[in-house]
């Protein structure tokens, strides 16, 4: 039988984990889907976040990554509106 000092330990880790997966998750309200064309090269990525802003630009981010070679074309990728976006509430 566990001492109680470990149950104890385990109940808080447990309980610290729940509440930064809630606090994580709770902060995400929207996620957009965007499709790029850049060089023409085309990519696509989902990504959610706080905002509809916020989580467009991280799925172009996203979505510049595997076509872009370099920082400035990974800018200038990131820059260019997309072909196609898709957001939603969560």
């Amino acid at each position: 039988m566990p001492r109680r000092s470990t149950v104890l330990t385990l109940v808080a880790l447990a309980a610290f984990a729940a509440l930064l997966l809630y606090t994580t998750l709770a902060s995400q309200r929207f996620e957009c889907t965007v499709a790029v064309a850049y060089n023409g090269k085309s990519g696509h990525a989902a990504a959610s976040a706080a905002s509809t802003d916020d989580a467009e630009r991280q799925a172009r981010t996203a979505a510049c990554g595997p076509i872009a070679k370099g920082m400035n074309e990974s800018i200038a990728c990131t820059n260019t509106p997309p072909v196609s976006r898709e957001c939603r509430t969560l």
